[in-house]
């Protein structure tokens, strides 16, 4: 694998100089401060360019560039797509190879919990299906909501909602849609609301569409200028706040690898996204796709009781199988001749990263630790699979 951080440009508060001190090779980043549908000067991607190699970095991968929400609720304009595609443009002559977007309406990733402290004093980000309710249900009151959830989670939400301050209601609303790192929307709940009325009448085969039309439109551009577009699955991978989700499990992605077979139609395999859903195998469905993942997110989601409740738990920890992943990548990079890029997927903010600024998920520390656990298991399992005869199965599958 090639080893990367995410890197949210010049005003993250993690250096450069950090991530290369960590261990990884290349940052993936993105020119964040450009509205989503505007094009992305080549002049701008050079010099970011020029700053992360001036501090020993490579860039292959970008994270992400934005599809329009007009194009998601299946407006595909000319202008938006020649928008998009002269981004592409621009990013190739630049030596960019992987361009990460995403299909999700309206918000990206969502979080209940940005600080949820573990048993060793760490944080992690958290996701309770609850909190999700007594926002959707009692502070956005969109309508409806409550045929979403289920009795029991209705009356948790309610008394969740009962018992909570203004403040912590305040900080809840916030949490779910004032804007995570690299998201690219930020909302009040009265905008929130209109904004999801912009989606009315569009169900996950209606989205599904508009996501295969996007495809039809942009990947011959793609292949003309040799990138592959990589999708990031939905996270988390099921509908929320009324809206549909269609990267979620294998057989979404096996629709939409059928139906545009395109080279450049490719996959962001996120082992948290994915792995979010129990009815998801990890390790089975990196083997499937093995041909369309062009970039890898590793992490892993720990299970809870209850409805679709998980936090992020240790990279080799949770319920990820991330050994059985991490064989299957082995596998892969060695059938085919290629090294994936690998970033470690958000990370527990821990000792000094306490006390650091840092966006959440992205803290230093917690990412290292994470970068140097998977470096670890990769190079493991290189070692062991290189004695080839010389293992007895048995120890094999022990040490594996």
């Amino acid at each position: 694998m090639i080893q990367s951080m995410r890197w949210f440009g010049p005003a993250d508060p993690i250096a450069l100089s950090y991530i290369r001190q960590a261990g990884a090779t290349e940052v993936v980043t993105a020119l964040h401060e450009i509205p989503n549908g505007v094009v992305w000067p080549r002049e701008a991607i050079a010099e970011r360019r020029a700053m992360i190699e001036a501090a020993g970095l490579g860039w292959s991968t970008v994270e992400s560039l934005p599809v329009h929400d007009a194009i998601k609720r299946g407006q595909l304009t000319g202008e938006l797509v020649q928008a998009y595609g002269d981004s592409l443009r621009n990013l190739a002559a630049e030596g960019v190879r992987t361009v990460t977007y995403n299909f999700m309406p309206l918000l990206d990733w969502t979080r209940t919990d940005l600080d949820w402290r573990l048993p060793d004093g760490a944080t992690a980000l958290r996701f309770e299906w609850a909190a999700v309710a007594a926002y959707d249900i009692h502070i956005l009151k969109r309508p409806g909501a409550e045929a979403d959830y289920s009795e029991s989670v209705r009356a948790a939400a309610a008394d969740r909602f009962a018992t909570m301050t203004p403040e912590e209601r305040h900080k809840l609303e916030r949490t779910i849609i004032a804007g995570l790192p690299g998201s690219e929307e930020s909302f009040d709940s009265p905008a929130f609301q209109r904004a999801i009325d912009t989606y009315a009448g569009i169900d996950a085969e209606a989205l599904r569409a508009n996501h295969i039309a996007f495809l039809r439109a942009v990947c011959p551009i793609a292949e003309e200028v040799g990138i592959t577009l990589v999708v990031h699955p939905d996270d988390p991978p099921f509908p929320i706040f009324g809206l549909p989700r269609v990267v979620s499990t294998a057989e979404d992605l096996e629709h939409l690898y059928a139906t545009v077979p395109s080279i450049a139609n490719g996959l962001c395999f996120c082992t948290g996204s994915f792995g979010a859903r129990p009815d998801n195998d990890l390790p089975a469905m990196v083997r499937r796709f093995a041909d369309r993942i062009g970039f890898l997110h590793l992490r892993s989601v720990g299970w809870e009781a209850g409805e679709r409740n998980f936090h992020e738990a240790e990279h080799l920890g949770g319920n990820a199988r991330m050994t059985q992943v991490m064989e299957a990548v082995v596998d892969i990079s060695h059938a085919q001749g290629r090294a994936i890029v690998m970033r470690p997927d958000h990370g527990h903010r821990m000792m000094d990263d306490l006390h650091r600024n840092s966006n959440p998920g992205y803290s230093l520390l917690g990412r290292m630790r994470g970068l140097a656990e998977l470096r670890g298991l990769e190079r493991g399992i290189v070692h062991m699979l290189s004695l080839g005869a010389n293992a007895a199965p048995a120890e094999l599958e022990l040490t594996l």
